[in-house]
């Protein structure tokens, strides 16, 4: 019994840190009916200002604006007093210009427009911190945090003080959070526009007000506790934003609602994290995986599948507010005819960097496909894309090793795993949606990269798998050369191949009598039901058309890599894949076109390397800026930017106007 108190005191600080982050995104959540994927961004980068602060005096900005310094020299010598109250100034007006910027005009939108925003938010958060903070990580930053460290005993337990430190902060802070909602007039005015904005206008509250306060108080806690918690958590700029997907478990399990819930389900997944990983170095059997990072999620996502989400809610009702249109995609199949062709001439006539971001985005293209057929046609969001796409490459490999099959059959076994896993990853959606089936498929993504990605049979583990070059017969698509041969044009033509037959299955299941019923029930599931449509068919072979197109692209990706390893298929790009959908515009299959060329990596970051050397650094803030600007202003995307986003009731969405893509 000593053992499991010890571990479960070890997991003190990483519960707090989940905790106080879980505590955020319901405060959030309250305030605007956002759920703030990029609160995890927002404290890594507050708490990497206050250390560059209390290291240099300088104060580092978020905003990418020409001739603005990025940092300010405030103070020559920052103590920790100053330098905490000098960076939650700056976290209450990071938070009083979120609001009102970003999300107040879409607290009407449907849940996708949201998701997107704040994954834009997020996005633009971690390439600023790439940016403003590429030098720097927890290892060149002096992490003196705020808390005492030395070592403490209790109940026989040696920790360091600054853990239990933590935890009583976070548990205060909690109970303050739920006093100030439960007993105060602010609190009382946050439930009151959270239940009926138009109702607590007309009583003279603010919600406008009420808002931009919450917002200020969500981002000075998660500013204070990334900074009381760099010492505990490795503070990097892409790595220490994923601390949400454990945070919107926990809010998850508060139904976004309850902070008391929310902060002791944080504090249960981190003592339960340390608790797993005490029992992999005790017991030779389990395997050695990320099983304390990823058996948590799955918790979460078997007691939201059980729990079901049928209930109507605050925010699902936006009255005429529709998904983007998706019109007869007419167009699309000579647009990308057009475009294989054009790309193909260029393989054999441009240099390598050129002929490299075709490829790259053709292969992101046909997994964007993916997104476009589950989110677009059918209105499930998944961030799990990239999950299914490691399935079919890794499975490839081990078909190559284990069965000594090769090019297309080895590949066919990939993407026939995919499909498989798809349709059973499906199986929630029957139950939960929206943006609950969105955290449930981030936590399975995240499960996917820890405990499958990270098995050292499956996918070689942190070492990775050679990926065999194309061959068959007298073609060779073999990617590698010698010089400025590489990459192959070979290889670039037999992405161009598949991007074009991915559209084709598409289109045309987007014109047929499935692709029908897929729009049926993206606009009204009970509806569809009500005339023979069967919804749980329908989500299910939704699934594993997107598990199919999303296990292609993983397999290319992984022939153009030739090297795939845990880190090569993240929950980031995940998350980023299908912002870049949204940018694009999710409900037309042409818009696979746009998101592939404007993917890092792709035809615009080699453009914008032949422009400046430095320009395609900003690529990914500024896709971040460009997804919360149009997830405002064009709901429907680039390509759909002049369709309408709403419709008069009883207007059938095949009547839509729009361009034809």
């Amino acid at each position: 019994m000593s053992g499991h108190l010890s571990n479960l005191l070890l997991g003190l600080g990483s519960g707090a840190v989940i905790a106080a982050l879980a505590v955020g995104v319901v405060v959030t959540h309250r305030a605007s009916n956002v759920i703030n994927f990029a609160h995890g961004a927002i404290g890594t980068y507050l708490a990497l200002v206050y250390y560059e602060f209390r290291a240099s005096g300088d104060v580092v900005q978020p905003l990418l604006i020409p001739f603005v310094p990025e940092r300010f020299h405030l103070l020559a010598r920052p103590t920790v007093a100053s330098a905490f109250v000098i960076v939650m100034v700056l976290a209450a007006l990071v938070g009083a210009l979120c609001y009102p910027l970003i999300f107040r005009p879409l607290r009407r939108a449907p849940p996708l427009a949201r998701i997107v925003a704040s994954l834009g938010l997020m996005t633009y958060l971690i390439g600023v911190m790439a940016l403003r903070f590429s030098t720097l990580s927890s290892a060149t930053l002096n992490i003196d945090g705020p808390l005492p460290t030395d070592i403490v005993e209790i109940a026989g337990v040696r920790n360091v003080a600054d853990r239990y430190w933590l935890s009583a902060i976070v548990v205060l802070a909690s109970v303050g959070v739920w006093a100030l909602y439960r007993f105060s007039n602010f609190g009382l005015s946050t439930r009151a526009s959270a239940e009926s904005e138009t109702g607590a206008v007309l009583v003279g509250i603010s919600a406008d007000r009420i808002g931009v306060v919450n917002w200020m108080l969500a981002t000075m806690l998660a500013g204070a506790a990334m900074i009381l918690a760099a010492p505990i958590t490795r503070i990097e700029p892409t790595t220490t934003p994923l601390l949400i997907v454990a945070a919107l478990g926990a809010a998850l399990l508060g139904r976004f609602q309850s902070i008391g819930v929310s902060a002791a389900a944080g504090f249960g997944i981190g003592m339960l994290q340390s608790e797993l990983l005490h029992a992999q170095s005790e017991w030779d059997w389990l395997p050695a995986i990320g099983l304390q990072q990823g058996l948590p999620f799955i918790l979460v996502l078997l007691a939201l599948t059980l729990r079901g989400d049928r209930r109507i809610r605050r925010g699902e009702l936006a009255s005429n507010i529709t998904p983007p249109a998706a019109a007869d995609p007419r167009l699309a199949m000579p647009i990308t005819a057009v475009v294989v062709l054009c790309g193909g001439v260029a393989l054999f006539l441009l240099g390598s960097q050129w002929r490299l971001g075709i490829m790259l985005s053709a292969i992101a293209a046909v997994i964007t496909l993916s997104v476009i057929v589950l989110t677009g046609f059918v209105g499930q969001i998944s961030l799990a894309t990239f999950a299914l796409a490691g399935i079919a490459a890794f499975s490839m490999v081990r078909a190559q090793d284990e069965l000594g099959v090769g090019f297309p059959v080895a590949p066919l076994l990939g993407v026939a795993v995919a499909v498989a896993l798809g349709t059973i990853a499906g199986l929630p959606a029957i139950r939960i949606r929206g943006l609950t089936l969105a955290i449930a498929s981030l936590a399975a993504a995240v499960a996917v990269e820890e405990l499958v990605f990270k098995w050292r049979w499956f996918t070689g583990g942190l070492g990775g798998s050679v990926v065999e070059p194309a061959q068959i017969a007298g073609l060779d698509f073999n990617i590698q050369a010698i010089g400025a041969g590489y990459p192959r044009a070979a290889f670039g033509v037999l992405t161009l191949v598949v991007l074009a037959g991915s559209m084709w299955v598409v289109v045309n299941l987007r014109r047929s009598a499935t692709g029908r019923q897929w729009l049926a029930v993206r606009a009204n599931e009970r509806a569809a039901e009500a005339i023979g449509i069967s919804a749980v068919r329908v989500k299910l072979s939704a699934n594993a058309v997107a598990a199919l197109l999303a296990g292609v692209g993983g397999t290319l990706l992984a022939y153009q890599q030739q090297f795939v390893s845990a880190a090569s298929f993240g929950a980031l790009d995940s998350l980023v894949v299908v912002a870049i959908a949204y940018l694009s515009g999710i409900a037309a299959p042409a818009a696979a076109l746009v998101a592939g060329a404007i993917t890092e990596g792709g035809l615009l970051t080699v453009g914008l390397d032949q422009f400046n050397d430095d320009a395609s650094s900003y690529q990914f803030a500024l896709n971040g800026l460009l997804l919360m600007v149009v997830a405002i202003r064009f709901p429907s995307g680039i390509t759909g930017a002049r369709r309408p986003t709403t419709t008069t009731p009883g207007t059938s969405p095949a009547k839509e106007n729009g361009a034809r893509i």
